[in-house]
């Protein structure tokens, strides 16, 4: 799998570009700037993207906003941001209209270098990859605004905030030490709570969840 990478600091860019040869990955590019970061995509075609989202030249999105433009230029390209901290706006912008192919990872889950690469590889295979925290964030803030969301118990919630990180009834299961039956019935209360129609495909599940939490 081909990727380019968009950081400006050299160190991180360097380690990001060792971790992700290591992991199988091919490095076409590696660029400092958000503004050649489309350029880059352009004559590279990648499989993936991962970019900062704070990069010059001005210091600010400026990765985001060259995430955001990759995205609808190249949609069969997968796009991972990475942050220092949570920002659902950043989350909702990048989840909008098309919630597939795309992660927003905060920067300290670099150092756990399975779930990294795992991470990545689900994005390029047309998964999400949305950080615990932001979902944390992502749940509270529908819980404040929503009454269907305020309505689920807290283990429903926390149900809920896993399936949106795109995990398995199993993985869930274990995460929360219960059952799969239990997992089953959890998401049967969510989805009605919701009005989200059941779907055959646990991927397109998915989807709709992190499509409501950010809307």
């Amino acid at each position: 799998m081909k990727v380019v990478i968009g950081e400006d600091d050299v160190l991180l860019r360097q380690g990001l570009e060792s971790v992700l040869t290591q992991g199988g990955f091919e490095v076409a590019a590696a660029v400092g700037d958000a503004d050649a970061l489309p350029a880059a995509v352009a004559r590279h075609s990648p499989d993936l993207v991962v970019t900062d989202i704070r990069m010059p030249p001005g210091d600010a999105d400026d990765g985001l906003v060259a995430a955001l433009r990759i995205r609808a230029e190249h949609p069969d390209t997968a796009v991972v941001v990475l942050s220092q901290y949570v920002q659902r706006r950043y989350a909702a912008e990048l989840l909008a209209d098309r919630p597939a192919r795309v992660g927003y990872l905060l920067k300290q889950r670099i150092s756990d270098l399975d779930a990294f690469l795992a991470a990545l590889r689900t994005v390029v295979a047309g998964g999400t990859a949305i950080d615990p925290e932001v979902i944390e964030v992502m749940v509270h803030r529908a819980r404040m605004i929503d009454g269907h969301v305020a309505r689920l118990t807290p283990r429903q919630r926390e149900v809920l905030a896993l399936i949106a990180e795109g995990r398995s009834n199993s993985s869930i299961a274990a995460r929360l030490v219960i059952s799969e039956k239990a997992v089953v019935q959890h998401t049967s209360h969510i989805y009605d709570a919701l009005g989200i129609p059941v779907d055959a495909n646990d991927h397109r599940r998915v989807l709709a969840v992190v499509r409501y939490l950010a809307g």
